[in-house]
């Protein structure tokens, strides 16, 4: 990959990941500099992500930072190694926004995803008709081809070879926010119990008479990202994209609100009931 196409969601990953080792060494980038033979500058671009590094480079770096882990080790050269990997939507082009290739690129290096949905049902779960009308409805119209099928194509992640697993909650509101003809809300209701069927998926229902904190909660999503020991981040979605959360602290907050609603919930067994109830609801039978 180009340095000029940097930084990508992977080098910055690997650029904080230095840097924190570097900090808790009690070193200085001038260490790091004086280690590598080059100047302040190149150390500085590997931290923030603007600039890859090559693994002989990457051995002696975490030499002198004492990193003796021999996992921790090769995840770290893995993630080297896969700043320059061509993922399958990097052919899309400017259709697709910094923000979307971000998020795709950790769904697509995580071993486990949980996401909690106030308003629409997540991206993963959904049938194509009804994000075809969630994207004509607020998408430019240009980018509604390409933001489906970028969507059905995430899919896949669900019936993979590779160990993957996703939890969601569902606010019970985006369930009766469902709009369009009967038979698309039939179908949407069909696809979510047959997906939450599977070994990999726990489709969860936060029901109406539940009573959340005063501040509410935004839709979110948890990654655990592969490696060992595993990497939390949380993404925080907004109506103008996304922001990633790294921090300990911060990703803490949101795996406790996890628990809470996970407690709340209904159970994946009570969900199914609960779809399957207001299926019937909607067909009026």
């Amino acid at each position: 990959m180009p340095q000029s196409e940097m930084p990508t969601m992977r080098s910055r990953r690997l650029g904080a990941e230095l840097r924190r080792l570097r900090s808790d060494a009690g070193l200085k980038v001038q260490d790091a500099a004086d280690a590598l033979e080059c100047g302040q500058p190149k150390i500085s671009q590997i931290e923030t992500g603007k600039r890859g590094i090559r693994q002989l480079d990457l051995t002696t770096l975490l030499n002198l930072y004492g990193v003796k882990d021999e996992q921790q080790r090769s995840n770290l050269k893995r993630l080297a190694r896969d700043i320059h990997k061509v993922d399958w939507w990097s052919g899309q082009g400017p259709l697709l926004s910094g923000d979307l290739r971000d998020y795709l690129t950790l769904e697509a290096d995580s071993s486990l995803i949980r996401s909690y949905e106030p308003m629409v049902l997540p991206g993963l779960l959904q049938t194509e008709a009804y994000m075809r009308q969630i994207f004509t409805a607020g998408a430019e119209a240009d980018r509604v081809e390409t933001l489906v099928q970028t969507r059905m194509r995430r899919k896949d992640l669900l019936h993979g070879t590779s160990e993957f697993r996703l939890r969601v909650i569902i606010d019970a509101p985006a369930l009766h926010r469902i709009s369009g003809p009967a038979e698309l809300i039939r179908q949407q209701f069909q696809h979510l119990i047959e997906v939450g069927n599977q070994a990999n998926v726990t489709v969860q229902i936060l029901p109406l008479n539940i009573t959340l904190p005063p501040a509410q909660y935004a839709p979110y999503t948890v990654f655990t990202l592969h490696g060992e020991p595993p990497i939390e981040v949380t993404w925080l979605e907004h109506m103008t994209g996304g922001t990633l959360l790294e921090q300990r602290p911060d990703v803490q907050v949101y795996t406790k609100a996890w628990d809470d609603l996970t407690a709340a919930a209904l159970s994946p067994a009570e969900s199914r009931q609960y779809i399957l109830d207001h299926m019937k609801g909607e067909s009026g039978s």
